[in-house]
């Protein structure tokens, strides 16, 4: 069992239940030791089961050839699909990254999951316009979060706006990165003019790397589901963080919650994950 140390103090790392408001951090440091344990969603787990990295040994990204560079070269003109499998837009892009385990097929052929496409959005790519094919395959694996015999909770659906103050707020503390923004996990407007939203693997701001597993337009329905945490509440909470007066992000406003659940996809695949609680909305009708 691996052991990680967590100051609470600088991460802020609050669990709450998603009903009541957040719990306040009273400000004092205090540190404790947090166990990375084999869950269900993985073998090393942070706070619970179903919070877990896509692969133990490795990043989240599908390797190529040269340990500096995970994007992988692609053939232009191909359509990038959203977790509906709907068209949202054609490949402009000569190279993309793409996140380990994450395959799905539409239209008869195997898709692969890109980080960011030419639609502005992470998005679904054939796997026949990725440059050293054979090579993915071998590397790609399959992973999928799990979710059976857990309860429901509430319907969701995905939102049509979000607060644009939240989306450059970041989710790790002293981050220095062009991402790790709350936007990441917020409904924005893509480059079809449409909103969608990242479904992930894990919670940001963990060191696990918050990965986007699918993506989902707006209205999307999202079942939550009563995940087990260490802290015996459905939902985990993270803190954000703007810039101090020396402009690194170690000043802590407001916190992020994330859900446990999962989407039904117009294909029928049912996909599990975390979705921030600030890109949905209370809904009904939830399959």
């Amino acid at each position: 069992m691996k052991i990680t140390t967590i100051s609470i103090a600088s991460l802020g790392l609050l669990v709450t239940a998603c009903g009541g408001g957040l719990e306040p951090d009273d400000g004092t440091l205090q540190t404790r030791e947090q166990a990375a344990f084999s869950g269900v969603n993985g073998e090393y787990c942070l706070v619970s089961a179903y919070n877990c990295k896509l692969q133990v040994s490795g990043g989240n990204r599908v390797p190529t050839n040269d340990p500096a560079d995970d994007n992988w070269g692609l053939v232009t003109g191909v359509p990038i699909r959203d977790g509906n499998g709907t068209v949202v837009g054609t490949n402009t892009r000569t190279s993309a990254a793409f996140n380990h385990g994450q395959t799905r097929t539409f239209a008869g052929e195997l898709h692969a999951f890109a980080v960011s496409t030419s639609n502005s959005s992470a998005g679904w790519l054939p796997i026949s316009s990725i440059l050293g094919r054979t090579s993915f395959e071998q590397k790609v694996g399959h992973v999928s979060a799990l979710g059976a015999g857990l309860a429901k909770l509430g319907c969701y659906a995905v939102r049509n706006t979000h607060d644009p103050v939240l989306e450059f707020k970041k989710v790790v503390y002293d981050s220095d990165a062009t991402h790790e923004r709350a936007g990441d996990y917020l409904p924005l407007v893509r480059a079809n003019g449409q909103r969608s939203v990242n479904l992930v693997f894990n919670v940001p701001g963990m060191a696990l790397g918050g990965p986007a597993v699918d993506h989902f337009p707006a209205g999307t329905k999202f079942q939550r589901l009563d995940v087990p945490t260490e802290h015996g509440v459905p939902s985990i909470d993270i803190p954000l963080w703007v810039q101090d007066s020396v402009g690194r992000y170690r000043q802590q406003s407001g916190e992020m919650k994330f859900l446990y659940g999962y989407v039904i996809a117009a294909t029928g695949t049912k996909r599990n994950g975390w979705m921030a609680y600030d890109a949905l909305q209370v809904s009904s009708g939830c399959p």
